[in-house]
C-alpha cells in the first residue's frame, strides 16, 4: 500500500473543516478502509499517514475495536502492524462455507513435534539444529526443517560462533501472523521458560539432561501427571 505523500494537497489529513466528532469519525473511516483493504498487516506508521497531526492513533483504534465487538471479526495487532481477521470461533463455519478455500492453514498443518520446533526456535532464535536436538531430548530431523521453511515459518539465521559455524533458524513475520503475535515479545510464558533453566545455552550444553518432556510441559504440549484424564492440552496459548 502507497502511503499518501506528504505534500498531496489533495489529500487532507486534518479536516479542520470538520466538526472535532465528524473528523474522527473521519479518521476512523479511514483506518480501518486502509486496514481493510491491506493483504498484509499494516504498521502504525502508515495509519498516522492517514490522520491529523494531534489524532491519538491508540484511541482512534480502540475506538474502531469497540465497534466490531459484536462482530465475528477484529482488528488486531499481528506482526508489527494491525489487520483484520475473523474470531476463532467462527473458524468452524468458515471452514463448513468453504471459504477458507478447504486447506489447512500453516497452524493447522503443525504437528505436535513441528509446533514444539518451531515454538523452541522462537523463544531461543537464533539457535542450531543441534541446539535443538540437545533441547528437546530427541534429533530434530532436518525434514522437520525443511517443511517449517515451505511453510514459511522459519528462515535462516546468521551462523553460529561454533566450530564449523553451523546454520541457525529464526521465525519469520509469517509466523507471527499465523500465531496471531505482534511481536516475539508477545510470545507467551517465557518466565516459565526461564525458570524451567530451558532457555539456558552455552559450554555445558552437552552435559545437561534430555529435558524434552519438561520443555513440552511447560508449552502446554503435553498434559501435567494431575491433569484429569481424557482433558485436552492447551495449544501454547496461542491464537488460531
Amino acid at each position: 500500500m502507497r502511503p499518501p505523500a506528504q505534500g498531496d494537497l489533495l489529500f487532507d489529513r486534518e479536516l479542520a473543516d470538520l466538526p472535532p466528532d465528524l473528523r474522527w469519525r473521519e479518521w476512523m473511516g479511514r483506518v480501518e478502509a486502509a486496514i481493510f483493504a491491506s493483504v498484509a498487516p499494516v504498521p502504525r506508521e502508515i495509519l498516522s499517514l492517514l490522520v491529523g497531526e494531534d489524532c491519538r492513533l491508540d484511541e482512534l483504534i480502540a475506538d474502531i475495536q469497540h465497534e466490531l465487538a459484536d462482530r465475528p471479526y477484529e482488528l488486531a495487532f499481528v506482526a508489527g502492524g494491525w489487520r483484520h481477521r475473523t474470531r476463532p470461533r467462527f473458524a468452524d463455519a468458515i471452514r463448513a462455507a468453504g471459504a477458507s478455500g478447504g486447506g489447512k492453514t500453516p497452524f493447522e498443518a503443525l504437528t505436535q513435534t513441528e509446533h514444539l520446533v518451531v515454538t523452541a526456535i522462537a523463544y531461543l532464535q537464533p539457535v542450531t539444529r543441534r541446539e535443538l536436538s540437545q533441547l528437546t531430548g530427541k534429533e530434530v530431523s532436518r525434514d522437520i526443517f525443511a517443511r517449517l521453511k515451505r511453510l514459511g515459518l522459519i528462515g535462516a539465521g546468521p551462523r553460529a560462533p561454533a566450530p564449523g559455524a553451523p546454520l541457525t533458524y529464526v521465525t519469520t513475520k509469517l509466523f507471527l501472523e499465523v500465531f496471531g503475535l505482534g511481536s516475539l515479545r508477545d510470545l507467551p510464558d517465557i518466565e516459565a521458560l526461564e525458570e524451567a533453566g530451558l532457555l539456558e545455552r552455552g559450554s555445558d550444553l552437552e552435559e545437561k539432561p534430555a529435558i524434552g518432556d519438561e520443555f513440552d510441559r511447560v508449552l502446554g504440549l503435553i498434559r501435567d501427571d494431575d491433569q484429569e484424564e481424557g482433558e485436552a492440552a492447551p495449544s501454547a496459548g496461542f491464537d488460531e
